[in-house]
């Protein structure tokens, strides 16, 4: 067998679809590898006499045929491609040998010095695959192969790694959920879409950090809906994204929590589509979730509460133009998450306790949930109206009212109690 060690490896990407490709050894190395084969189309043949979990549900479901036997010489006829790796070192060697003498590329995952190929750390983002192969003068390192793949992919996921004189331009709107304020949880789409805009149109609500990374010739449009003050107007929004939109640009507009959960994303959404203009869609994490999660509290636990309910409170329980059956919110045995509601809880929980929820009812507040200045005040349905005032909590907060509030102890961080 050639030797390899004092020549770098030549990177080429096989085209697979329809290929004959073995795989010997059903273990967690096959499992690992699969998935991609499968993608690439491959005609895949596995030979183990046993495979994991994960591997015989392919097999299973026809993504790949299962000889469910040991490896025996011939099996690599008319093979493209083989990945050798059982745990029998014996039949790993004889299966590399016959990929040697049919001159088939074979990957050994228990030597990678006798293998005629080498598995790169591979990574992928919107259409381009990043395959990283490194080596020393000791011979190969995976984890710096990872490592460097890692930071290329995520470099181009979040924008900071690009080449901008080919960067595709798309005119149009992308309505993005910023997530509940910390900026790591912004999705990696969302943050690469922000890295490509030419203006942002930013809610108070969105993860404000971000902006400081957006580049000097990015234009940034304050429509921040502050309760009870300065306000940009809806359809002032909706008209500056159809303007910048139809100027040839591409526009994100920043949302906190998700453009669809009590936001006014689908007005903004059908306003682009009566002009004609490519909306694209990025959920965000909703603070309805992430935020209790933030602060200890699970919305669901086992035989605690299995639901959890997600109310609107900017309008108060006796205020006609409420679309809440709070009788019915009151019935309910699971959690509720109310969100905008801060000055609406006295409201809220007297209209709960009339309609028959205990006024022991676990109840905590959450402000600033996700960011530094997080923190939890704890009370119950009786007391919450009162606790709000005391402890002067303001928005935004979510309130969360149920048992699922005194299941488990606070994670280290800015909460009080």
């Amino acid at each position: 067998m050639a030797e390899y060690d004092d020549h770098p490896a030549y990177p080429v990407g096989l085209r697979l679809n329809g290929r004959r490709v073995v795989v010997v050894g059903g273990g967690q190395v096959a499992q690992r590898r699969l998935p991609a084969l499968i993608a690439a189309g491959a005609d895949i043949t596995l030979v183990s006499p046993s495979a994991t979990a994960s591997v015989e549900a392919m097999a299973d479901t026809g993504e790949i045929r299962w000889e469910r036997r040991r490896y025996q010489d011939g099996d690599l006829t008319d093979t493209w491609y083989a990945l050798v790796a059982s745990s029998d070192a014996a039949a790993n060697d004889a299966a590399s040998a016959e990929a040697e003498r049919t001159r088939t590329w074979c990957v050994r995952s228990d030597d990678a010095e006798a293998a005629t190929a080498w598995t790169p750390a591979t990574g992928r983002s919107e259409g381009i695959t990043v395959a990283v192969l490194t080596t020393t003068s000791q011979g190969r390192d995976p984890r710096h192969s990872a490592a460097v793949r890692d930071a290329i992919v995520e470099g181009l996921r979040d924008g900071t790694l690009a080449a901008p004189h080919h960067r595709t331009h798309a005119p149009g709107v992308a309505l993005v959920g910023g997530g509940p304020g910390d900026p790591d949880l912004i999705t990696v789409r969302g943050r690469r879409l922000l890295a490509e805009a030419d203006v942002v149109i930013a809610d108070r609500l969105g993860p404000r950090d971000l902006l400081d990374e957006l580049p000097p010739h990015v234009e940034v449009i304050d429509a921040a809906k502050i309760p009870y003050g300065r306000y940009m107007a809806q359809e002032a929004i909706n008209q500056a994204l159809i303007d910048h939109a139809k100027a040839g640009r591409s526009v994100v507009r920043l949302k906190g929590g998700d453009p669809f959960v009590f936001g006014r994303g689908m007005e903004e959404a059908q306003a682009l589509a009566a002009e004609g203009i490519a909306c694209t869609i990025v959920p965000g994490i909703s603070s309805s979730i992430s935020v209790p999660g933030a602060a200890g509290i699970p919305v669901t636990h086992r035989g605690v509460a299995h639901e959890f309910t997600v109310v609107s409170g900017h309008v108060a329980p006796d205020d006609p133009r409420s679309l809440v059956d709070w009788k019915a919110l009151a019935q309910l045995r699971g959690t509720l998450v109310l969100l905008m509601a801060v000055d609406k809880i006295g409201a809220i929980s007297q209209a709960l306790i009339a309609h028959g929820k205990s006024p022991d009812t676990p109840v905590a507040l959450v402000q600033e949930g996700t960011t530094a200045a997080q923190r939890r005040v704890d009370a119950t349905l009786a007391d919450v109206g009162e606790r709000v005032v005391a402890e002067e909590v303001r928005p935004p907060a979510v309130i969360v009212i149920g048992d699922v509030v005194a299941v488990g102890p606070e994670p280290a961080g800015p909460l009080e109690g």
